[in-house]
């Protein structure tokens, strides 16, 4: 599970440059070509269950395969879709980007296990074909925003510099989400309260809505107000949790922490890709999400390790601080800056 996201986050870099060199467009198609074949290599790995080593080493194939493509995937959508909307929209084009993950994410996880359980695993694994080809066919006919293969370069290190205020702030902010994702369910269990995955349900629906209602506030107020609130809405969310005695409590918390990380990314971003020029975006962009890549793996083994010590309901101490880091990183930085 973790080789996937540790190959994205590893070719940030590389998707930057595809990105800014190539096009968004032929970044975005490769991505989508590398989910087709690690689709194939899903199906080759489940048919090949009477040989573990075999379907283990094409299971972790895939999974490597597939963290490569979404890197590319994403790094182009976002950048193209700012080129042909304009900068000024960046935060709507984040906004929407996330919408359509995080959606994909919500419908294609219990539909597949639906259809694993009534028809094999082959199924599914199909599907990722299917979806592949129609996610080709709805975006070859879009327009080329054309590279310049010829624009000066600034190092990947020296872009990840500049952008590593407001990287270090949804890092910090990613925690919470990481928290509630992993952690909530057992939880509920080690509480013996009802209804755990209604917990998901709201931060999930909650997380959708705000971003349907208000995805035009990044853009209208400015990234750096709109982060701020998100953060103070997620600390009240995580606190909730953490002083939570019932289980409504806690999904109410859950809920604040959805509409609080709603607009994070997007809020972010808008300052993140202002400080580099357009030739320059991709990469802005691969570098700000590679820091939400390390919070999601380091967050996990630290909330882990903090559970095991003090139980699972103070993790959510950890995710209140955790964002109050993330609001002092970025007015400290801000401040730095003036």
């Amino acid at each position: 599970m973790g080789l996937q996201f540790l190959a994205t986050l590893l070719t940030r870099a590389y998707a930057g440059k595809i990105t800014d060199t190539l096009g968004a467009k032929i970044s975005n198609h490769r991505g989508i070509f590398m989910v087709f074949v690690a689709g194939i290599l899903y199906i080759a790995g489940s048919s090949s269950v009477h040989f573990p080593i075999l379907a283990l080493g094409l299971l972790i194939l895939s999974r490597i395969i597939h963290g490569i493509s979404e890197s590319m995937m994403v790094t182009g959508a976002l950048t193209w879709g700012i080129g042909l909307v304009g900068a000024h929209n960046s935060g709507k084009v984040m906004t929407w980007n996330g919408i359509s993950m995080y959606g994909g994410i919500a419908l294609g996880a219990p539909l597949s296990i639906w259809m694993g359980s009534q028809f094999g695993s082959v199924v599914p694994f199909t599907l990722i074909l299917v979806l592949s080809v129609v996610s080709w066919l709805s975006t070859v006919w879009l327009p080329t925003l054309e590279a310049d293969p010829t624009h000066i370069r600034t190092p990947f290190y020296k872009v990840i510099a500049k952008v590593s205020d407001q990287g270090l702030a949804l890092a910090f902010s990613s925690i919470g989400f990481a928290c509630i994702a992993s952690f909530i369910a057992l939880l509920f269990a080690e509480k013996n309260w009802e209804h755990a995955s209604l917990a998901f349900v709201c931060f999930g629906g909650f997380y959708i809505l705000t971003r349907i209602l208000f995805a035009s506030l990044p853009d209208k107020y400015g990234g750096y107000k709109v982060a701020l609130g998100s953060f103070a809405i997620e600390i009240i969310g995580q606190l909730l949790i953490g002083f939570s005695h019932s289980g409504w409590m806690a999904i109410v918390g859950c809920a604040l922490t959805g509409i609080g990380f709603s607009l994070v990314f997007p809020s972010l971003g808008v300052l993140a890709i202002k400080k580099v020029t357009p030739q320059m975006r991709g990469t802005a962009l691969g570098a700000y999400s590679a820091f939400f890549d390390l919070s999601l793996g380091l967050a996990g083994p630290i909330a882990g390790i903090i559970a095991g010590w003090l139980g699972y309901q103070s993790i959510y101490f950890f995710g209140a601080i955790s964002g109050l880091l993330a609001m002092l990183t970025l007015m400290g930085r801000k401040s730095g800056h003036q």
